[in-house]
């Protein structure tokens, strides 16, 4: 039998002798150009190790030192003698959290994080909500990272600059879209530098600032006992551990990028658990040291707050000014600071489209979410993100103070369902784990830290944005049941109609006869082996009855977010595809029709189904392409977002080429 198999994934120019468009070429300029499918390689050159996961997962949680440790200090107002304990809960919550997502990274290896782990463990709802607060937490992430980064940028600029600061951060949020629809790899190795540089300067400016007042620390500690003394005296016990509890807790965003690790485990060089791992130990570690470290030189340098500038800039001038380093010094360190956090809204590009990818797949969101560019980047997914922080940029003029509250209600509401889920996997599967109540220890700790900050925030901030950020997920959660509530009725309604030829078994016992490409053919686009084909096939044979002498099926295996999962993704996709195509070739042979098949592997279902539609049209002498396409009842504005209308657009192609592509409609 006759066949072929195509793993190119190349455009329409592939198709055309004519030079590529204007609009072709500024595409490959912005975007680069297709990846080779045919690379057994190709998915370990996607990937990136512990080092590099660290710089475009880690940076997320390291950067988000510029702006919670900020918080919490303020939050405590004259009481500052509260700081060193609250840096010292600092360290502990990052460990804490840190460990426990390593042991979600041990049972969970595939990634996809909190909607993964609440969806497995807790049932589909309970992940639903989680899957929601993450994709609303991965829109914030990319606005919360890019207005602190303007904040820190503009900090050492004169104040009738500031006007600028908000076009400026629209401008950073378009760049970085089309940055990661070239690839997550290749946007990390460009902002490695920026990274390093921020290690650089803060491993200075901390370590500096606290070695310059050692001599000054037993003062320092008498004036903590003081203040101590003084504030218990005027607030009792009671009313000091609440202030600590309220500045722990408004504190929340410093650890609001922890779990892009877990979620990102498919971008990571296998083997995956021990670099997902690995890449944990390096943001916690460094996280940590600058979270605690930024605090204590904020009460070591009696930093307070200035108009137009953060914390972070008053104790860099400070720093500066004493030492002698300069202004260089202040502009270098405030520059990788915002530069590093609009390397941390990499998370929010990276990690959101693959929650979306997941979701899709499960039927909660629509499935083109779940498909790939030719770069082999989420593209759909990245350009959601890149617009819905654009839309949250601006409808908060750029306010950290109103992004960070949104940002941390919905980051440790996810966390809180994700430490819930783990204590449950642990009760659950006490009989057959013995160390079950050593095991559960660090998640019941965890659960108790981030229902906490969850609530205070929540209960603190509610008008100044909590209530935003609720109704924004309550509205996503609200959508996902819809979008899956339509897919499910589709499928029921798909096997009533389809029942009827669901019973057509192909002919596997005789031999398919050889085709004659110069008599009459018929060419079938078909997708799996499904209800659908059986009934495109079947339609056009009776509704031109004796008039083709040959079939051929085409059929494209779509390279998405379900398939690709590794180095063998090509080989298993190809014997899918071929093994539905030889399903219906036998079916043809059942109604004694003459049949073959052809296909090709590729991330773009529409141009590759040209290609090969132009080819078979060389190949044999007269054809008529059909196609299956679900027709509503009543038409909803909603059907072309979640349905594809692959038939139509490829209609479209084919005409101006002069063949003609019938379209059978499958009536709902």
């Amino acid at each position: 039998m006759h066949k072929m198999s195509s793993a190119t994934g190349n455009g329409p120019e592939a198709t055309h002798s004519e030079p590529p468009t204007f609009a072709a070429r500024l595409k490959r300029i912005l975007f680069g150009p297709p990846r080779d499918l045919t690379d057994r390689r190709l998915f370990h050159h996607l990937s990136v190790v512990a080092f590099l996961a660290w710089v475009g997962l880690g940076a997320d949680g390291l950067s988000s030192s510029s702006y919670g440790p900020e918080e919490t200090f303020r939050a405590l107002g004259p009481h500052t003698y509260l700081a060193v304990a609250l840096a010292g809960a600092v360290v502990l919550t990052v460990f804490v959290i840190s460990i426990a997502y390593s042991r979600v990274i041990e049972h969970f290896p595939t990634g996809g994080g909190g909607y993964v782990v609440a969806s497995a463990i807790l049932g589909e709802r309970a992940g639903v909500v989680s899957g929601s607060a993450l994709l609303v937490d991965y829109v914030l992430t990319i606005a919360m990272s890019i207005a602190a980064a303007g904040d820190a940028l503009f900090s050492v600029l004169p104040a009738d600059r500031q006007e600028f600061k908000l076009p400026i951060e629209v401008l950073l949020i378009l760049g970085l879209t089309i940055v990661n629809i070239r690839g997550v790899k290749e946007s990390i190795l460009v902002l490695l530098p920026i990274f390093l540089l921020f290690l650089a300067t803060h491993a200075v400016l901390i370590g500096g600032g606290i070695l310059a007042h050692a001599g000054q620390l037993p003062a320092t500690a008498r004036e903590i006992g003081t203040g101590f003394r003084t504030g218990y005296a005027s607030l009792g016990l009671g009313g000091m551990l609440l202030l600590f509890a309220r500045a722990y807790s408004l504190g929340g965003g410093t650890y609001t990028g922890i779990e892009a690790v877990s979620n990102g485990l498919p971008i990571m060089r296998e083997p995956r658990v021990r670099t997902g791992k690995r890449t944990m130990l390096y943001m916690a570690i460094s996280l940590a040291c600058t979270a605690a470290g930024l605090i204590v030189c904020y009460l070591l340098w009696q930093v307070q707050f200035t108009p137009g500038k953060t914390l972070n800039a008053v104790l860099a001038e400070r720093f500066a000014q004493d030492f002698g380093l300069g202004r260089t010094f202040v502009i270098l360190t405030l520059a990788s600071e915002g530069a590093l956090l609009v390397v941390a809204a990499q998370a929010g590009f990276i990690d959101g489209p693959r929650v979306l990818a997941n979701m899709a797949l499960d039927w909660w969101v629509p499935r083109r979410f779940t498909s790939l560019s030719e770069r082999l980047t989420t593209r759909n997914g990245i350009v959601l993100m890149g617009a819905a922080a654009l839309a949250i940029l601006l409808y908060t003029r750029g306010s950290v103070g109103s992004i960070v509250v949104m940002y941390s209600i919905n980051v440790f509401l996810t966390f809180s369902i994700t430490e819930l889920s783990m204590c449950r996997l642990w009760v659950r599967d006490r009989r057959q784990r013995p160390d079950w109540n050593k095991k559960i220890r660090i998640h019941v700790v965890g659960l108790t830290m981030c229902v906490t900050i969850l609530a205070v925030t929540v209960a603190e901030k509610f008008r100044e944005g909590g209530w935003l950020t609720l109704t924004l997920t309550g509205c996503v959660v609200a959508l996902c049941f819809l979008t899956h509530r339509h897919y499910r009725t589709l499928q029921n309604q798909l096997l009533a109609l389809f029942g009827s030829v669901a019973n057509v078994r192909p002919d596997t016992a005789t031999p398919p006869k050889p085709v004659d490409p110069a008599l009459p053919t018929a060419v079938i686009l078909v997708g799996g082996y499904s209800g659908l084909g059986i009934h495109t096939l079947l339609a056009a044979l009776r509704n031109f009855p004796g008039q083709f002498k040959n079939v051929v099926f085409l059929s494209v295996g779509v390279i998405d977010s379900g398939v690709f999962k590794g180095e063998d993704t090509l080989d298993r996709l190809r014997e899918q595809t071929e093994q539905g195509l030889r399903k219906y070739v036998a079916l043809a042979a059942g109604q004694n029709i003459p049949a073959t098949y052809r296909f090709a592997i590729g991330t773009d279902l529409i141009c590759e189904l040209e290609r090969l539609c132009l080819q078979v049209a060389r190949e044999f002498s007269h054809v008529i392409f059909f196609a299956g396409q679900l027709a509503f009842q009543r038409k909803r504005w909603y059907q072309s977002l979640l349905h594809n209308q692959t038939a139509f657009a490829l209609q479209e192609r084919l005409q101006p080429l002069e063949h003609t592509l019938v379209i059978l409609p499958a009536r709902i």
